[in-house]
């Protein structure tokens, strides 16, 4: 049985509920996994996650947050020709876009010990998060979970070998910040999906 099946198996709110209390009280991060500190972390700062099994899953999925969000017809920030299919088979404007409802792009990695995902130049080009819509939804597969931000960084150094994108950023607020919470002060807070795909 995969970890995302034993974590979110339960199907009533409650159940889930009660199961959150209990892994914040005995499901200390340090005896998590990678991947289950990066779903704690990215749910506890606000994140929306959903896990998919194979790209038909990915697919309706997908349709699930257009749907949930009257997002049909609607233009879309996007700058990755592999992601550009499902706008099309969606029919959702991705060029010359004047007005996005969100952002759909991959990520360079998630970063499991702060839940946040690590985006470059190749999925956000030169924009600050607070130029990026409110929206995001990411597509990401369960390979791209790193424990540290350190660790992405070197991905991507390994990756791209000499040809290093820029304006490397990670984004780890994804619900505004209570007025009293200091921490998150200056920072863009973002209405975030997270569509994962198993690959491992």
């Amino acid at each position: 049985m995969s970890i995302f099946s034993k974590l979110f198996g339960s199907s009533s709110a409650a159940s889930e509920e009660d199961n959150d209390k209990e892994n914040k009280n005995s499901f200390p991060e340090k005896n998590m996994t990678i991947d289950e500190q990066f779903i704690y972390n990215f749910k506890k700062n606000g994140g929306k996650f959903l896990y998919c099994e194979n790209q038909e899953e990915v697919t309706e999925q997908f349709e699930n947050i257009l749907q949930e969000n009257d997002w049909y017809e609607s233009e879309v920030l996007c700058y990755e020709a592999s992601l550009f299919g499902i706008l099309e088979e969606n029919k959702l404007s991705f060029t010359k876009v004047n007005n996005p409802k969100f952002l759909f792009a991959g990520c360079e990695n998630l970063i499991a010990d702060e839940g946040s995902v690590l985006f470059s130049s190749r999925q956000i080009k030169q924009h600050k998060p607070n130029e990026l819509p409110t929206n995001i939804v990411v597509f990401a597969k369960t390979s791209q979970i790193l424990a540290f931000k350190t660790d992405g960084l070197s991905a991507i150094k390994k990756k791209y070998e000499g040809d290093y994108p820029t304006n490397i950023t990670a984004i780890k607020y994804f619900e505004k910040a209570k007025e009293e919470d200091f921490t998150q002060y200056g920072s863009s807070a973002k209405n975030i999906y997270l569509l994962l795909l198993e690959d491992l």
